[in-house]
Parts: structure tokens; sequence; C-alpha cells
């Protein structure tokens, strides 16, 4: 592979090109990623995302890492849905905290009519305090896409989790081609995508590649790629996993970087367990995004202070909202566009 032509969009990797990535030594993937991601984003500057639990438990799903299926002794209590002002002044507490997109997540397999109506509700709320805004839901129908695009949600969270091989090892309940079909109602719909997977479930390398290739292979690459690394959970499947080597998830941040340059990459799920240091290292990467607060669904993640101090350390700034939102704050009636500096670079260019 010519190394100099990484950071091209593309959409036809082959598996044995995304291996060879995952196999450079570390200090030149860690300098092409680095490379890639300063021609496509601002430097030293990160999206923050929170995220609020707005229906715990009682998800009829299998998957072997969620402490919210039903299947599994967690200890989780099971919760109904939020009503709109308790969710909505968690977000205006986001907001004040730094986090300029706000995201909404239910444990369903897939939701019933009356409940995207309520989190239309939800969506059309958030929009109001001048936050973007993001759902994950389970899967969508095209009606449902297109319901909640009508409410105003910019972005719909929905994982692929691992490669479609690995895939039947963790979940038995939809399959991986269900997963594709939400995808593509959503971004039918104009919706923005938020896809990735977790790192540490017991898969190879050749899993992380054939994931992370199904992402860059899609026909448009998801605007946020969220990395995730396992959280283990008493009373899961996969608790008791090996714990994956830290520099192999760096790696994986980095390869994101390279498949999907204009992307988000996300550090996700896991960054309660990371050091400073690593952390800081899938920053090197080409990680620009992280999810911000006290809490991921239903586990923990590092607490503000914490963050603050790290950005500090590192001289790390958090992305600003986006004008089109403060306009909208302010009940002015404006063309929302996306936030990504990769798109602003491409209008002005």
């Amino acid at each position: 592979m010519d190394q100099t032509l990484l950071g091209a969009i593309r959409h036809d990797w082959t598996v044995s090109e995304v291996e060879s990535l995952f196999a450079m030594p570390f200090v030149d993937l860690m300098f092409h990623a680095q490379r890639v991601h300063r021609a496509h984003h601002a430097p030293s500057t990160v999206q923050m995302s929170t995220l609020l639990s707005i229906k715990t438990g009682a998800c009829p799903e299998d998957c072997a890492y969620c402490p919210q299926s039903v299947r599994y002794d967690t200890g989780l209590e099971r919760e109904v849905l939020l009503d709109v002002e308790e969710v909505l002044e968690s977000a205006r507490r986001a907001k004040a905290a730094g986090a300029t997109r706000f995201c909404m997540g239910a444990a369903y397999r897939s939701p019933k009519p009356k409940q995207v109506t309520a989190v239309a509700e939800m969506i059309r709320g958030v929009r109001a305090l001048g936050m973007e805004t993001c759902a994950t839901l389970g899967m969508l129908t095209p009606p449902q896409a297109a319901e909640l695009k009508d409410a105003g949600l910019d972005y719909y969270n929905h994982n692929l989790d691992t490669s479609s091989e690995f895939y039947g090892e963790i979940i038995t309940t939809r399959t991986y081609q269900d997963r594709l079909d939400t995808l593509e109602a959503v971004r039918d719909a104009g919706m923005k995508v938020c896809c990735g997977g977790i790192v540490g479930m017991g898969e190879t390398v050749t899993d992380r590649a054939k994931l992370l290739l199904t992402l860059a292979n899609l026909p448009q690459h998801p605007e946020s790629v969220p990395i995730n690394q396992l959280v283990q959970v008493p009373g899961t499947p996969l608790y008791g996993t090996a714990s994956v080597d830290p520099f192999d998830f760096v790696r994986t941040v980095a390869v994101a970087r390279l498949l999907m340059p204009a992307a988000h990459v996300r550090l996700s799920a896991g960054r309660e367990e990371m050091s400073d240091e690593l952390q800081a290292l899938c920053f090197v990467a080409g990680a620009n995004s992280m999810f911000y607060g006290e809490k991921l669904l239903t586990t923990g993640n590092p607490d503000v202070e914490r963050d603050q101090r790290l950005f500090a350390r590192l001289g790390l700034k958090a992305e600003t909202v986006p004008a089109a939102a403060h306009a909208q704050e302010h009940g002015h009636d404006v063309e929302r566009h996306s936030v990504d500096t990769c798109e602003t670079r491409r209008i002005s260019a």
C-alpha cells in the first residue's frame, strides 16, 4: 500500500489493506493517523457529547456485553421511559458542563409507535436548547426514521459492534443485516449516522479490521464512529474476558481515523478504566470526540473535573456549539449544518 495515499476518502478497502494498517509499526501508524487527522480536522479540538439513558433495562436482546438484557442477572433495576421535562433538565446540565450534543438511549429491541412519538417530543425540546441531538433506540423502520428526522434528530446511533463473522458469538436475537438495514433507513431519512463497535470481546485483529472495513465501505462514512472498550459487568456472559492490550485499542482508533478521515472518532465506553496516558495516545491517534459526564447508560464515565484537568494538561479544547444551533436557540429560522470541522473546511476551500 502506498502510505502517502492514506487520507483519501475511499469505499473500496480490502481486508488485507486494513490488516496491513493494523500491522504497521506503532510509531508509523500514529504518524499517519495524526497527519490524516490534521488534514481533515482542527487539531487539539474535541467534540463533547453527553449520553442519558431515557429508558433502562428489560431489553429482550441477548447482547453478551449488555447489563440491560432481561436475560442476565446484573442487579440493574428496570426503569420506565423518562418524562420530557426530566430529560430536558439533564440536557440543560450537560450544556452547562460544555457538551454540544445530547444523546438519548433507550433499551428497546425496536421502539413502538407511541415510544417514537414520545422520544420525538424530547428531541424537539433538546433542539430548542441549541444542542445537537442523537438517539439510540434499537432497530428502526423507515417510517420511524422519518418521524425522528421530522422531529429534528441529527444523529442516530446503531453500532455494528464487531465483524459479521464474530457477531454470532455476541448476539443471536438480531442479525447483522438487521443492523445494516437500520443504518440504511437512517440514511434514507436524511439523518447522520453514528456507528462503531466494541474492542475487547475476545475478537481477533482480523475481526477489528473487518468491522472497520464494513463501516468504511458503506456508501457514506458514518459521521461519528464510537470506539468502545468492553466494560465488563458481573452477570453478563463476557464478564471475565481477557482485557484488551492498550496499544491494540489505540491501534483501532488510529485505523478508524485512516479509513474514515472526515468522521468524528469517539472515545466511548470504557474511558473510566483508561489512564490519562492511554486517553492521550487515543487523541494523538485521531480521536476527536468523547462522551462527557458521569455515566454512560448504565456504566461509569470519568467525571467532568477529571476530564477538564486532562484537557488542561494536554492543551485540548472543546468544540463549540454550531452557529446554526446557536441561531435556532435564539429563534432564528436557519438551515442546520454539520458541526464537523471537515465540512467547514470543504465549504471554505
